[in-house]
């Protein structure tokens, strides 16, 4: 397989010899039972081991156990179901094990200069039926082969990337998407006391709302479903755009397809989008309060074409800043020789070409700021090729100490850190947090991550004083990049990105491993400062020449 082009290094995936991939007839999930009688199915995924799911597309991995036969005899039979789309093959990850499901699409973008028609002619020859023509990069498209094809999807793209008028191709290759949340009152923002412990390791918020609350500029968060219905999202003008990519309408509310509780529930936008820019008119003030929100729901999994969608949507209806809390799938930050933690996630060329399409043409050729949470794995985020891209900026945790986060991910692409949660850890002599996590919105009318007491009637379920990891972090650092572009609006992506770079707080002196640059792994150039952010982006637009 390769995400990038001919001549780029690719990675190989295996066929794994107990996984089974069983996919529902469209609009039906998979039946167990019909009334109290077992259905067929059920006969066959009895004994299994669900390993993932993915609901909105009718779509369930399953382990067999040990002893139960081969897999192709599963297959068949579950083939012959009629509730069944289809069963089959699994491959995974060599080194992790790690399910990576292909579709029968494949994303082929020809050389610029090449001939429509004649790249029109060649996917015809391949048997290829064309689903859309991509919009956000030249000559590109997302096809679909023949239902069937099965594996020959490589063999079919792998033979168009050697022509020399192909530029990238590859298969739609899905992941598990990991949100990246862990799991008081906004110490985030300010010195405050909490419990009676004074917490004095924010990012200078409140400062900087003195100067601005974010006026004028469009924050999209990509994630899951957001409460637009919440007060703190309520007022007038506040939601913009709202989207559902995966649904593909403008409804971005959660859907709750994942479940309830605090793990499983489609919770995690609505904290996310709380803490970039929650209105604070009950509770919970965003770091940029009066920015707006555009809300993009994003169920799909990892590398899918409604991701490249999702980043193709927030360019082209004028959002400002991007914020990302999810990527590949974290190893256990408490487990050293998990083998996840060398895992490697290459960024795909379809949500590639996204990016650069907005770093290109959104904000009227300036780039929307594209921010993504390093990572929860206490591993390197130089393997995760979302958050190492260098269009984007990638966020660590710090603690409200002032110290790392101990599960916060590590490495050359870390930009900055922006204050989250944390956990004591006695193996690791990582001492206990001062408080609980960060207090946020939370979906109101006692669902999310706090139900609170429905009975009681008041805001209690409404707010969340517990959320966290990068997913908190990264949402904060989109905040600050908000509160820069209501001062300096005419900022380029890459210049927003080198201001922060020289206006960030080297946080933890001694143990921070800060070289000549300036720079930490652990923290990249600091904790962000957004008072001094926003001093100097106004100093600069003060200074800027108009161009006569």
């Amino acid at each position: 397989m390769n995400f990038g082009t001919k001549d780029e290094p690719g990675f190989e995936l295996q066929q794994s010899a107990d996984l089974i991939v069983v996919r529902a007839q469209e609009g039906r999930g998979i039946p167990r039972r019909s009334g109290s009688v077992r259905t067929a199915v059920s006969g066959q995924i009895d004994d299994v081991t669900l390993v993932v799911s993915y609901p909105e597309a009718g779509v369930e991995v399953y382990r067999l156990p040990p002893g139960s036969g081969p897999v192709e005899e599963r297959k068949a039979a579950l083939n012959a179901a009629p509730e069944v789309r289809f069963a089959g093959r699994v491959l995974v990850d060599p080194g992790t094990e790690e399910p990576v499901l292909y579709t029968e699409n494949i994303f082929v973008k020809f050389v610029d200069d090449a001939d429509p028609a004649e790249c029109l002619a060649t996917l015809r020859e391949r048997g290829l039926h064309i689903k859309e023509q991509v919009t956000y990069a030249a000559n590109a498209y997302f096809t679909a082969a023949e239902e069937g094809t099965g594996q020959r999807v490589f063999d079919i793209a792998n033979a168009l990337l050697r022509r020399a008028d192909v530029q990238y191709c590859h298969p739609e290759l899905i992941r598990r998407r990991s949100r990246k949340a862990v799991f008081a009152q906004q110490w985030h923002l300010r010195k405050t006391a909490i419990g009676g412990v004074v917490v004095d390791a924010h990012a200078n918020v409140e400062a900087a709302h003195a100067i601005t609350r974010g006026t004028g500029v469009t924050i999209a968060v990509i994630d899951d479903g957001v409460d637009i219905d919440h007060p703190e999202f309520a007022g007038a003008g506040k939601v913009i755009a709202p989207r559902d990519a995966t649904l593909g309408t403008s409804d971005p509310r959660p859907k709750d397809t994942f479940g309830t509780g605090p793990d499983n529930g489609d919770n995690h936008g609505t904290a996310c989008a709380g803490v970039a820019c929650a209105s604070g008119v009950l509770g919970a003030s965003g770091v940029a309060p009066d920015a707006r929100l555009m809300p993009i729901r994003l169920a799909s999994g990892l590398g899918s074409q409604a991701e490249a969608k999702a980043f193709e949507w927030a360019a082209d209806h004028g959002a400002d800043v991007i914020s990302c809390s999810w990527g590949p799938a974290d190893g256990a930050w408490f487990r050293p020789g998990d083998p996840a933690h060398n895992r490697v996630v290459a960024l795909p060329a379809s949500t590639r070409l996204a990016i650069e399409h907005v770093v290109t043409t959104g904000r009227n050729g300036k780039g929307c700021v594209i921010l993504f949470a390093a990572g929860n794995g206490n591993e390197s985020v130089d393997n995760d090729g979302y958050a190492s891209f260098s269009k984007v900026i990638a966020v660590a945790a710090c603690n409200d100490t002032g110290k790392r986060s101990v599960y916060s991910d590590f490495g050359k692409a870390v930009w900055c850190a922006f204050p989250s949660n944390d956990f004591g850890h006695r193996p690791f002599g990582h001492p206990d947090a001062l408080t609980s996590g960060i207090w946020t919105v939370d979906r109101h009318g006692g669902r999310g991550y706090n139900p609170g007491d429905t009975n009681r009637g008041d805001q209690a379920g409404n707010f969340t004083n517990s959320f966290g990891g990068t997913s908190s972090a990264c949402p904060g650092a989109a905040g600050v990049v908000a509160l820069v572009l209501s001062v300096h609006p005419d900022l380029a992506w890459n210049e927003v990105k080198e201001l922060l770079k020289g206006t960030s707080d080297k946080i933890d002196p001694t143990g921070g491993g800060y070289g000549p640059d300036g720079r930490s792994d652990k923290y990249g150039f600091g904790r962000l400062n957004a008072l001094a952010a926003v001093r100097a982006a106004r100093s600069a637009a003060q200074n800027t020449v108009p161009v006569s």
